[in-house]
């Protein structure tokens, strides 16, 4: 079953609203050049609301070491994103499972990925000055390459609409939405007919299991 990461969560009741349309993941965007940002001290007051069994994300982009740690320890994080430029060697001094984003241009965007030991790797739209959010789609081709050598977060420009199509060509292990899902005009807030058509798009398709050898 692909797994449901909803991304960009800035309050409680879109948490909460996730959680019961049968979101898998959380993630709180703590880097501050988003419209999604939020502070540690906000992501506090939400997971303290949440029931468990929920994996809580933390995207970060280029933050030291120390302050992740701070704040992952602090929030309660499960996993951190790390959506920068960070080096293999910045990602093995994690104390948290993590997964490590990648803007995809080309295909030329997959030869990185074997050098980092992370428990996935994210994959988002590449777009100017920007890391990660745009809502823009990529070549889902180049995805369902580099889902055959690691387990794959697929993002950039899901929607409802197609989503299951998606799934089914890459065969992720996850899939994450941020965009997809908002309000109209309003990048800080959830619609919950988005996030209910969206999850339950998903779910209709049924997966075969990639072959041992990564063919699908």
């Amino acid at each position: 079953m692909v797994r449901v990461k909803i991304c960009g969560i800035t309050n409680v009741d879109d948490a909460l609203e996730a959680i019961r349309l049968g979101a898998d993941a959380l993630g709180f965007v703590f880097y501050a050049g988003s419209p999604r940002h939020v502070t540690p001290e906000e992501v506090l007051a939400i997971t303290k609301k949440l029931p468990p069994l929920v994996t809580l994300v933390g995207v970060f982009v280029n933050e030291p070491i120390t302050v992740v740690h701070g704040v992952a320890e602090r929030c309660g994080l499960d996993v951190v994103q790390l959506h920068g430029d960070e080096t293999p060697e910045h990602c093995d001094l994690m104390n948290l499972r993590v997964i490590k984003a990648f803007r995809v241009r080309d295909w030329n965007s997959l030869d990185p990925i074997m050098n980092y030991r992370v428990s996935a790797v994210l994959l988002d739209s590449y777009t100017e000055n920007e890391y990660g959010g745009s809502g823009k789609r990529f070549n889902w081709d180049i995805a369902s390459e580099a889902a055959r050598m690691r387990p794959v977060i697929l993002s950039g420009g899901l929607t409802a609409e197609n989503v299951a199509e998606a799934a089914s060509m890459v065969q992720p292990y996850a899939v994450d939405v941020s965009t997809g899902v908002e309000m109209p005009g309003n990048k800080r807030r959830k619609d919950s007919h988005k996030m209910k058509a969206f999850i339950d798009n998903l779910r209709s398709i049924h997966l075969a299991p990639r072959r041992e050898g990564g063919s699908s």
